[in-house]
């Protein structure tokens, strides 16, 4: 550990923290009907695809109609995406020549970018055209993390309506989102992208002479378009097979910082929207507090315990101590250029949140190393989260936590005026579970079937890990891999690409069922019994309730796994 590696972490909070004001203020406003300074561009574009598609912006939906409408539009995007994949090699913008995917890989494929999950099982150098990288790939991160913006804006609708039929317009937020937030930010980051050196052509891939003579192919393209919003809508899917390890989606410290904070930016910036629409501020940054504390506890472990180094290599004679010209610590499966610091701090960030990039190999982590990450996917990915996803998953666990308090002191339980109730505590309950569920019982068909042990190459406790974190990867719609597992087999493509469609529509439906219900409600006035739920005892009752069930469901698998292999490894 030293100075650079903190100031990382540091930096990276206070410029999160920074950021979350304005764009808190601005993304408000664009749901509000605020005027923005980007209005006179894209109000006359907003307009025309309304009447293009026929939708009356006046009109709100009620949660179900508004389900409906997200399900349907995930369908289309699903097919859309699966026939580009399926028929690639007969499509414009495919230089390279390569041929289309197989059923199973598209199938695949079409699932996890349409769940914002963006598992990848290939390599997309060396199988994605041009044309599937944009229409198809980069598409599909806007309007997954569009989607994912828009529930949660439901969700809050929910809780600052009263007596109300509807949640909003799942259309209109879909075109908002896009245009007036995802749109702008991203083509700005592509071109600040672009400046660090990433590459952005639909020229050929470029052929070289190395120093020995020899003939080295050079993969190029439209990198930096994808890359920007893979980062910013906590997408994680790469152009590259090395991901965010690879030169071209990631150059330069500069590069890696950005890529951080633009991860947590929405997300963080959420739980401002939330206070403004609610109109009580503190309870967004109650909100934020949580996440902050839950990421800095995951952050100080994995920086520390990755930079005290391996015991198995030490005991091979390697030096994994600091010096002048070695970083030190646990430098297995990361780059030299980023180091222990920035390694950890974006493994943290990246499965904290929904986003799935990675700048490092966490299945060369130390075991508590590799703990970390796979065990803040099961709490959820509350940590900030996904676009969307991260707001209204710990709006959930607040549901749970306020009526947990209010059975201990024998009040009916309510948070923000609106009492809860069995049907919000039967759809929070639904939400919440889904999750472990297909994790587990996936993980545990996994391990007794022939076909899921057949990739493993590790074995052991740390085979068992590696299908754990993919099960648990695709579940919370996150994409990261313990990458020692071969997972491109018509068994892990079917698995998975189920897992990834349940755990993101399913507890979906369920919070848009609880978005309506909260919003048919009256407020209930204030009273000296009614619990407070912006401060210090509200920030520590919420941590609970997400550790408690993340701790209830998952250690037990956790022990055979990340737990049982740090015993092993530090008793020899």
């Amino acid at each position: 550990m030293d100075v650079r590696g903190w100031g990382e972490i540091l930096v990276t909070i206070a410029i999160t923290v920074a950021l979350g004001i304005p764009l808190g203020a601005y993304l408000a406003r664009v749901w509000q009907g605020g005027r923005t300074w980007l209005d006179p561009v894209l109000q006359p574009i907003e307009g025309v695809l309304y009447a293009a598609f026929g939708v009356d912006r006046s009109k709100s939906q009620s949660w179900f109609a508004y389900a409906i409408s997200m399900l349907f539009f995930s369908a289309a995007s699903f097919l859309v995406l699966y026939l580009i994949l399926r028929f690639q090699d007969v499509l414009p913008f495919n230089p390279q020549g390569l041929p289309a995917l197989p059923p199973e890989l598209a199938l695949n494929t079409a699932i996890s970018f349409v769940t914002n999950t963006n598992w990848q099982f290939y390599s997309g150098e060396t199988t994605m055209s041009y044309l599937s990288q944009m229409a198809g790939l980069t598409v599909h991160n806007f309007v997954s993390a569009a989607t994912g913006i828009a529930l949660a804006m439901a969700i809050i609708r929910g809780f600052s309506r009263k007596s109300s039929k509807t949640v909003g317009n799942f259309w209109v937020d879909l075109t908002r989102c896009t245009l007036y937030i995802l749109m702008p930010i991203a083509i700005v980051y592509a071109l600040f992208l672009i400046w660090q050196g990433v590459p952005q052509t639909l020229g050929a891939y470029v052929d070289a002479a190395t120093l020995d003579g020899a003939k080295q192919t050079i993969a190029v393209g439209p990198v930096a378009s994808q890359e920007a919003i893979k980062m910013l809508g906590t997408n994680g899917g790469g152009f590259f097979n090395g991901n965010s390890a690879h030169p071209f989606e990631n150059p330069t410290a500069l590069s890696n910082l950005i890529q951080m904070i633009s991860i947590f930016s929405i997300g963080a910036a959420l739980t401002n929207v939330f206070g403004r629409m609610v109109g009580r501020e503190r309870q967004g940054w109650a909100l934020f507090g949580v996440m902050g504390l839950l990421f800095l506890a995951g952050t100080f472990i994995v920086y520390p315990v990755e930079a005290g180094g391996n015991p198995a290599i030490a005991a091979l004679g390697v030096d994994q101590s600091a010096g002048p010209l070695q970083p030190g610590g646990n430098m297995e499966g990361k780059e030299a250029r980023f180091g222990i610091g920035a390694s950890a701090v974006f493994a943290t960030v990246t499965t904290a949140t929904s986003c799935g990039a990675v700048n490092s190999a966490h299945d060369s982590f130390t075991p508590l190393g590799g703990f970390v990450p796979l065990f803040q996917m099961q709490l959820g990915e509350v940590v900030f989260g996904g676009v969307g996803t991260g707001l209204y998953s710990m709006l959930v666990f607040a549901i749970i936590g306020v009526f947990i308090a209010g059975l201990m002191i024998g009040r009916t339980p309510e948070y923000l005026g609106k009492k809860i109730e069995a049907f919000e505590m039967k759809m929070s309950s639904i939400a919440i579970l889904v999750m472990p569920f297909i994790v587990l019982v996936g993980t545990a068909v996994a391990v007794s079937a022939t076909a899921g042990k057949a990739g493993v190459a590790n074995p052991a406790a740390h085979g068992f890990s590696e299908i754990l974190y993919a099960f648990t990867s695709a579940g919370n719609n996150n994409g990261s891999a313990f990458a020692g597992i071969s997972a491109n087999t018509v068994f892990y493509n079917t698995a998975l690409g189920l897992v990834m469609w349940v755990g993101r529509y399913w507890p979906i439906v369920a919070v848009l069922a609880i978005a309506g219900s909260l919003a048919a409600k009256k407020r209930v006035p204030v009273t000296a019994g009614t619990m407070p739920t912006h401060g210090p005892t509200f920030v520590i009752l919420l941590i609970g309730t997400v550790l408690l069930v993340g701790v209830l469901t998952f250690v037990p698998a956790l022990a055979l796994g990340p737990v049982v292999e740090h015993l092993t490894l530090w008793a020899h």
